[in-house]
């Protein structure tokens, strides 16, 4: 289904639902599903859950045999989520192999900037921008046998070899770590530290941690399982009612 179709159905099934109802209907759910976006049913809270996999894909299509997750489909459902007055939190779950590191910035800007009960779980890996994109909720977990990569900005194809090009890589780097230092437990310095590693990884320079090392680093809040991350959102929404 093209965009365009997903809007004007978008469109179409709002203008038929009632103040009080549920503003998704089965069709809008069923194009949010083809998304990787699911809405629990039967739940004491309810909750949206958003799955981050694959690459980022930027301002670039990534080859069709590539998983990715389009940053113009997330972005605008980040927006319906934060206005939808039905959905009252949403579960981030990860497992990415970097991408766009624009599009994953944006995204980790958005989810950031809820003002929505949010949670993060990273399953697999949480590489290059996976990492913002971790710390970018209210709370965020890890499974012990995921890992998180930390490596320096990174750009394939043709590049000018002047001090330009060099002071671009370091603004974007320096994005990069503000905001993972301003949404985590870890300080900057200790960031680049392990970004910088070199003993580390193969025919490059970075550091992998896994699920326990990621906590003990002040990258990730806590250790934990799919129902730790949910009990953790409806403790965020019943907190917020009570305010």
């Amino acid at each position: 289904m093209s965009k365009k179709h997903v809007k004007s159905s978008f469109k179409a099934e709002k203008e038929n639902t009632e103040e009080n109802e549920a503003p998704l209907s089965e069709q809008q759910s069923n194009v949010l599903s083809d998304f990787g976006i699911t809405k629990a049913e039967n739940a004491p809270h309810n909750i949206q859950c958003l799955s981050i996999i694959g690459q980022i894909e930027g301002h670039y299509e990534l080859p069709q045999n590539t998983k990715s997750t389009k940053y113009e489909h997330i972005i605008p459902a980040l927006a319906m989520f934060e206005q939808d007055t039905t959905v009252e939190g949403l579960l981030i779950v990860l497992n990415t192999v970097g991408g766009d590191v624009e599009a994953g910035l944006a995204i980790a800007e958005l989810i950031s900037g809820m003002s929505k009960p949010t949670v993060s779980i990273v399953l697999g890996g949480g590489h290059s921008i996976g990492v913002p994109l971790a710390v970018s909720a209210k709370e965020s977990f890890i499974v012990p046998s995921a890992t998180m990569t930390i490596h320096p900005v990174r750009m394939n194809g043709m590049m000018l070899g002047v001090p330009q090009t060099m002071r671009y890589f370091e603004k974007m780097q320096e994005r990069i770590t503000d905001f993972v230092a301003k949404n985590s437990n870890i300080k900057p310095e200790r960031f680049t530290e392990l970004m910088m590693e070199r003993d580390e990884l193969v025919l490059d320079i970075g550091t992998v941690l896994d699920g326990k090392a990621a906590v003990a680093e002040g990258l990730i809040d806590k250790l934990g399982s799919l129902s730790d991350a949910i009990n953790s959102l409806y403790s965020q929404i019943e907190r917020k009612k009570k305010q």
